[in-house]
């Protein structure tokens, strides 16, 4: 109708001329159709208005009306259109089903669907399937993105790569990996698209291996990568830290031309921070001539995780030098650094900055602030930013019930607890962790058996970690056999390490050393590999329950089988066990045979054990180590008088007593040199 030399403005007029002389049903639906494919909402509405004075509104005129407003995005006017029509045709359907999942309306898309559906006269197609299977998508249901599926099989759909792709996209945004996997492996026709959206699912679904996998799949198949692919791929390789292959797809990006796009560029410096390798992801920002804030605040992020405090707080004054302004995410980084430091002053003044900038209500600056004072033993000033908060999110109460654990609040920790959930805000696993140790710490029965009852209520209890921090409060109440219930309560395949390792440590606590080892038995024949938490638990119940020759028997396999995890705890533990039992030279020889230095923890086990059994000699080897590892530890000093008051060398305790005199130390109330 008009040449593309014609103006904006000369296609309007034009098309006005045509709509004044417009006389016939086809020129009409001639002009919606071009409306459509124009997306003019103008054109669209003078078009409408000249239908109705020519009396021109028969069904399929509405239904292309329909279909050019929905293209147009206009909601209110496409659905009246669409409620008028005498006659629904799958284009109209078709219509306003993709205009509902493009505007994020997807749940009106499916009920639109399912109308279509039920009136048993249109059989959705090639152009409708992928915006049902996206509404599906955004929404999450799986269950009718399945169904869906089979009714893309049926209608002879399933080989068409659009819909294909659609269902990829569908099964990953749900999680289900397999179900990506089948309709990938049974495409006929791939095109990149199809190869990105299964990168990039396996990459959001924690599967950066197999996203590699099909990044070499895709390369043998001869498939070009393009921009989305690379960066899909590259977030893959930060994730896996294969700085290797990361620095190839650097290399394909430089050659392919992809350089000029930033989001490229800074999913290159981001791909190098989190390799760690801060030298190459220099090199690349200083090369960049244009920055943005996501740039610097990789940067900075990268410095932290590197400890490199110094340069990450440089870089924060040289980014807002050269005119970029941090944002929240920015200041967040910043806050966890003086939260790792820990730098309370540095921190008041990024406090400061962020009222300045108004950004101390967002959600990430807030939960950095409480996290920075709790870490910095400020506990009172950031229950004051807490206070402040809008204490219907979540963050903000795992934040400060996470720096009540860190400043040993626990009764604190459970009352701000008790008041999230009469604010009716919900805990998460992130709450739980936070607020479960101290209900450990306070071992208050009743509490115990209160935290509980909730956790059964909210369906928390069968998640393996929750069960963990209940048996841990049922040990530290001493009812071991409620822990054990919630413990056997928990499938075989699902207890892990840590589960084992709680209910082994609540025995050993309480002198149940055998009741320690045979859990420790059971766990080893069930396949779960112990670690060196678990051995601590196992030996120290040995050395409760004075089970020598079981705590030897269980060294001498952690020596034979497990020899990379052995500790100083440990060798405490059994120098500790070998005391008690007054094997004092068979725990020496065992000191001496340690592959690393043994620490004031290992010779303090020995000097307790020689006062025990009043050994002179061995008593006084170690306690010369402790006063050269631990100058000022008086208790060591009392220690040594002890044994030599105990065998009546009182001279040499009262040398001792000058001994303590002469390094400036005083000893506590109520300790004698001298017994």
């Amino acid at each position: 109708m008009t040449g593309p030399s014609l103006s904006l403005s000369k296609k309007l007029t034009h098309l006005k001329r045509v709509i004044e002389t417009t006389t016939t049903t086809e020129q009409c639906k001639s002009l919606l159709e071009h409306c459509a494919k124009t997306k003019s909402l103008r054109t669209t509405k003078g078009v409408h208005a000249h239908t109705i004075t020519l009396g021109l509104l028969q069904s399929h005129v509405l239904s292309l009306l329909t279909a050019a407003y929905a293209l147009c995005g206009h909601t209110s006017y496409a659905r009246k259109v669409f409620d008028e029509l005498p006659e629904r045709t799958l284009l109209s359907y078709r219509s306003m089903i993709r205009m509902y999942t493009q505007k994020g309306f997807p749940n009106i898309a499916l009920k639109l669907f399912g109308k279509m559906l039920r009136s048993d006269k249109h059989k959705p197609d090639r152009h409708t399937f992928p915006y049902v299977i996206r509404a599906c998508s955004d929404l999450f249901l799986l269950q009718q993105g399945v169904a869906i599926h089979g009714l893309t099989v049926i209608s002879g759909y399933m080989w068409d790569t659009f819909v294909g792709n659609s269902l990829l996209s569908m099964y990953m945004s749900c999680g289900d990996k397999e179900g990506a996997r089948r309709v990938f492996d049974a495409m006929q026709a791939r095109t990149v698209v199809t190869w990105n959206t299964m990168i990039s699912g396996y990459c959001k679904n924690d599967s950066p291996k197999e996203a590699l996998m099909i990044y070499r799949r895709m390369e043998d198949a001869g498939v070009d990568a393009d921009c989305a692919t690379v960066l899909s791929l590259l977030p893959v390789c930060g994730c896996l830290k294969d700085f290797e292959i990361g620095r190839e797809v650097h290399s394909l990006i430089e050659q392919v031309g992809f350089w000029d796009s930033l989001s490229v560029r800074n999913a290159v410096v981001d791909m190098y921070v989190k390799c760690g390798r801060m030298n190459e992801a220099r090199l690349v920002f200083e090369k960049m001539i244009d920055r943005d804030v996501v740039t610097w605040t990789t940067m900075i992020h990268g410095f932290i995780s590197d400890s490199d405090i110094k340069s990450a707080l440089w870089f924060s004054q040289r980014m807002q030098l050269e005119g970029v302004k941090p944002n929240a995410v920015t200041l967040a980084s910043l806050l966890a650094a003086c939260a790792s430091l820990p730098h309370l002053r540095l921190g008041k003044c990024l406090h400061g900055w962020a009222i300045r900038q108004d950004l101390q209500a967002d959600v990430n600056v807030e939960t950095g602030l409480i996290d920075m004072y709790a870490k910095c033993n400020c506990f009172r000033l950031g229950y004051q930013v807490f206070a402040k908060t809008s204490k219907k999110r979540t963050v903000p109460w795992n934040a400060i019930l996470s720096g009540c654990l860190h400043n040993e609040l626990a009764r604190e920790a459970i009352e701000l607890f008790k008041f999230m959930l009469s604010e009716a805000v919900k805990p998460n696993d992130a709450t739980l962790k936070s607020v479960l140790p101290a209900f450990a710490t306070e071992a208050d029965f009743r509490q115990a058996l209160s935290i509980h009852s909730y956790l059964v209520r909210s369906g928390f209890v069968t998640r393996t970690e929750v069960a963990t921090g209940l048996v841990d409060i049922y040990s530290k109440c001493g009812n071991l056999d409620n822990g054990h219930k919630i413990f056997n309560g928990i499938p075989k395949k699902e207890r892990d390490i840590i589960l084992w390792s709680t209910l082994i440590a609540g025995y050993g606590m309480h002198g149940h050393g055998e009741t320690s080892l045979s859990l420790f038995n059971e766990m080893v024949q069930s396949g779960v590999k112990p670690n060196e938490v678990t051995f601590t638990s196992v030996l120290h119940a040995c050395g409760h329950a004075g089970l020598v020759d079981d705590g030897l028997c269980l060294f001498n396999f952690m020596l034979r089988n497990h020899s990379g995890s052995l500790r100083t705890d440990h060798y405490t533990c059994m120098v500790d066990l070998l005391g008690r039992a007054g094997r004092l030279e068979e725990a020496y020889e065992l000191i001496k045979t340690m592959t690393f230095e043994p620490s004031h923890a290992i010779w303090g086990a020995l000097l307790g054990a020689c006062v025990i059994h009043e050994n002179v000699e061995l008593g006084e080897l170690a306690a010369r180590w402790l006063f050269k590892l631990e100058p000022e530890n008086t208790g060591n000093y009392i220690l040594l008088g002890k044994i030599y008051s105990a065998v009546g060398r009182w001279k040499d305790a009262e040398n001792v007593r000058f001994l303590m005199n002469e390094v400036g130390l005083v000893k506590t109330p109520a300790q004698s040199v001298i017994g």
